[in-house]
């Protein structure tokens, strides 16, 4: 499995996470707990962010692996 692989499965897996995330802040009745939920999906989106970033840095320096 190529590095780009890897980071794009990392990001699908960080995808899951953050619906866990959005499902748990809809569920919770307190405020607080969903303050907190919305802030951990918040900084997880920025994650998924860079990693789509640096997908794009690794296909460009390995083009054959692009769309793999």
């Amino acid at each position: 499995m190529t590095v780009a692989a890897q980071v794009k499965q990392c990001k699908f897996t960080l995808q899951g996470i953050e619906q866990g995330l959005l499902n748990l802040s809809t569920r919770t009745q307190e405020d607080e707990a969903r303050k907190i939920l919305n802030e951990a999906k918040d900084t997880l989106n920025e994650v998924m962010m860079d990693l789509d970033k640096r997908v794009e840095q690794l296909e460009m320096e390995e083009p054959q692996y692009k769309g793999l």
